[in-house]
C-alpha cells in the first residue's frame, strides 16, 4: 500500500509534538512493507525555528534515529493531483492550512482510488471550534481523533461511526530503557501559551525544591518570566533537546513528571500527552499531576503515581528517591502496559484495520 501523510513537519519536533507519534507509526508502517511518504510544506514554522536555533545539526538526531523515513517538501505551486499519484491511503493532520485540507477533500470527492482521513491531535475542537469547523471535511472518509473525548466532539458534529479514537503511543523501537547513572528529576516539555503555568509551579517546581531533588528541564518557548521562575526555584534549564535524545535524557534521572495542559484536564479529559507513553517505554518512574484516565489506558498507582495535591507530589518525589523497590515496580509495570497495549506497532495495525473497514464504502457527506 502507498501511504501519504500530510504533516506540518516530520523532520522537526521543535514545538511539534505530533512529530513524535508520526515518526513512530510511519516507521511501523514501513516495517509492515508499505510505501510511506510524509509531505510537509516548505519553510514550515517548526522546521524554520529549529534551523534558526540549531542549523542543520539540529536534524542530526532525527536522521540518525529514523533512517528509513522519507519526507518531501511541497510548495503552493505544486500539483496536488501529481503528489497523490498512486496513493492508496492519505492522512491529513489538523495542523495544515484549511485550503490544503479542502483541496484534498475535493480531489477525493471526485475519485474512488484512495482513502482520505483527517487526523486531529489537538484541543482546538473544544478551545477554538470555529478553527476546526473551518476545515471542509465533506470529501473525507473519516476522522482519526487522539482521544475518546475528542471523538465524541466529532460524533456530535455528525461523523457517527466515521470517527475512530486513535491514541498516540510510544515508538518502542527507539524509546526503550537505557543504562545510566540516575539522579534527580527531569521534565521535557514546552512552556507553551500559559496553559499550565500554575500547574507547573504547584506540581513540579515547588515540590521538587521541597523534596530537595535537583530538577532538569528541556524545552522551547520559555519567555523571560518563565526563565525567571525557573531561576527562582533553582531549576537547571537546558533549552531544546531533539525528541530522539529523550531516552538518553530519561536514563540519567530517577523520575519524570507529567503535567497536562489545562484543556486536557477540563475540556478533553482522558487524553495524556505522548510523553507519558514515551517515559513509560523508557523505563523511568513517572509521577503525574491530576487528570482523569477515563478510558482506562493505564493502571494508576501501578504504572505511575498520581498526585492530587502539590504536597502529595512532594511525598511521591521523596518516596521515589528513597525506595528502590518502588522505582523498580513502577518501571516493570509501566513497560508491561506500553508493550502490551500502547506501542506504535499497535496503532499501525489499528490503522490498517480502520482502512480495511472502509473498503468499498461510499463517502457520506457531513455538514
Amino acid at each position: 500500500m502507498k501511504i501519504l501523510y500530510f504533516t506540518h513537519s516530520l523532520l522537526s519536533c521543535w514545538n511539534h509534538g505530533n512529530a513524535h507519534f508520526l515518526r513512530g507509526v510511519l516507521r511501523e508502517l514501513v516495517a509492515m512493507g508499505h510505501d510511506v511518504l510524509a509531505l510537509e510544506p516548505e519553510g514550515n514554522w517548526s522546521l524554520a525555528n529549529l534551523l534558526s536555533d540549531h542549523g542543520e545539526e539540529g536534524l542530526a538526531a532525527y536522521r540518525q534515529a529514523y533512517p528509513e523515513l522519507r519526507a518531501q517538501g511541497y510548495g503552493m505551486k505544486d500539483d496536488l493531483v501529481a503528489l497523490l499519484d498512486g496513493a492508496d491511503l492519505v492522512i491529513v493532520h489538523e495542523w495544515n492550512e484549511p485550503s490544503l485540507v479542502g483541496a484534498l477533500g475535493l480531489i477525493r470527492a471526485g475519485r474512488s482510488d484512495f482513502t482520505l482521513l483527517f487526523h486531529d491531535t489537538h484541543h482546538r475542537a473544544v478551545s477554538d471550534p470555529d478553527a476546526i469547523r473551518a476545515f471542509d471535511l465533506s470529501g473525507y472518509d473519516g476522522v482519526l481523533a487522539f482521544g475518546e473525548a475528542l471523538s465524541e466532539v466529532y460524533r456530535s458534529w455528525g461523523w457517527g461511526e466515521r470517527v475512530w479514537t486513535w491514541h498516540e503511543a510510544a515508538d518502542t523501537r527507539h524509546f526503550r530503557p537505557l543504562p545510566g547513572e540516575k539522579s534527580g528529576l527531569v521534565w521535557i516539555g514546552n512552556w507553551g501559551d500559559g496553559e499550565r503555568t500554575a500547574e507547573l509551579e504547584d506540581y513540579l517546581f515547588r515540590p521538587a525544591r521541597q523534596a530537595k531533588l535537583p530538577l532538569d528541564i528541556y524545552g522551547v518557548r520559555y519567555p523571560q518570566e518563565a526563565l525567571a521562575t525557573l531561576e527562582r526555584y533553582g531549576v537547571a534549564y537546558h533549552g531544546w533537546a531533539p525528541n530522539a535524545a529523550a531516552p538518553a535524557i530519561f536514563a540519567r534521572h530517577l523520575a519524570t513528571v507529567h503535567v497536562p495542559r489545562r484543556y486536557y484536564t477540563q475540556l478533553l479529559p482522558g487524553i495524556p500527552t505522548i510523553r507519558v507513553f514515551e517515559a513509560l517505554a523508557c523505563g523511568i518512574p513517572l509521577l503525574s499531576a491530576p487528570w482523569d484516565d477515563s478510558e482506562g489506558l493505564f493502571r494508576p498507582g501501578e504504572d505511575f503515581l498520581f498526585a492530587r495535591t502539590g504536597d502529595e507530589m512532594r511525598g511521591h518525589m521523596r518516596a521515589i528517591s528513597e525506595d528502590a523497590d518502588l522505582r523498580a515496580s513502577l518501571v516493570r509495570n509501566g513497560l508491561e502496559t506500553i508493550r502490551s497495549r500502547h506501542s506504535c506497532a499497535h496503532r499501525a495495525q489499528q490503522l490498517m484495520d480502520i482502512t480495511a473497514s472502509l473498503d468499498a464504502q461510499p463517502i457520506r457527506s457531513v455538514a
